[in-house]
């Protein structure tokens, strides 16, 4: 599945979004990050100035998350939060798509909602956060449909937040609907390596998890 540590690493968004999280637990997570090489570094959004002085000197990208953890905020504050990442040194953010207008049937509103926070912050990469725990199968369609239509390069599947993470099942089933029109990142829950090989044998293209350090050590521990 993987021909070293490093091509793992690659696919891996370290995350560090816990409410409690302090800048000391922010530092220790960047320097694995380095250590490990990881892809990203997850963080909230008032933590990115900070994370972008942690990694400075290395490749490793700084990610946001939008509208976390129900996507509830209104659009223009959505939109700021997004546009002030990015100023502050976040290449790509994770955006929450508004769950409770997704359950109301207001499926206008979550295409313009998501739509407008891509649109305001070009030359970013853009993950839409799909909560599967709190969907229906034909919701989790719908919503994969409008996150391709409005130019998302990911569909994220679960915030870690919700009624439960991310499933081979749900990988496969969005990977169904939108084809190749949008990569898929899977998380929550997933502490294993074989969690992770079931999600990329699945389809998935990253995975965000707040155990990358130990998975990684799993790795190279089966390696030897």
């Amino acid at each position: 599945m993987f021909n070293n540590a490093k091509q793992l690493a690659q696919i891996i968004d370290y995350t560090l979004v816990k409410p409690n999280a302090t800048l000391s637990d922010l530092s220790e997570a960047c320097e694995l990050a380095k250590k490990y090489d990881f892809a990203s570094v997850v963080v909230n959004s008032s933590y990115v100035t900070h994370a972008r002085k942690f990694l400075t000197g290395s490749h490793i990208k700084v990610c946001a998350v939008v509208g976390f953890p129900h996507g509830a905020n209104t659009t223009t504050v959505k939109i700021f939060e997004a546009m002030e990442a990015v100023k502050n040194g976040a290449s790509e953010l994770d955006i929450v798509m508004n769950i409770g207008m997704v359950k109301s049937g207001c499926l206008d509103f979550v295409e313009i909602d998501i739509k407008n926070i891509i649109a305001m912050t070009p030359q970013t990469t853009h993950k839409a956060i799909i909560e599967v725990g709190s969907f229906t199968p034909n919701e989790i369609t719908l919503v994969s449909q409008i996150a391709a239509r409005s130019g998302a390069n990911f569909i994220k599947i679960s915030t870690g937040y919700g009624p439960r993470g991310a499933t081979a099942e749900d990988v496969q089933h969005i990977k169904q609907v939108v084809g190749t029109m949008c990569l898929i990142k899977a998380s929550g829950e997933i502490g294993s390596l074989a969690a992770v090989t079931a999600m990329v044998e699945a389809g998935a293209n990253r995975i965000g998890t707040s155990h990358g350090p130990a998975i990684i050590e799993e790795y190279l521990q089966n390696s030897k």
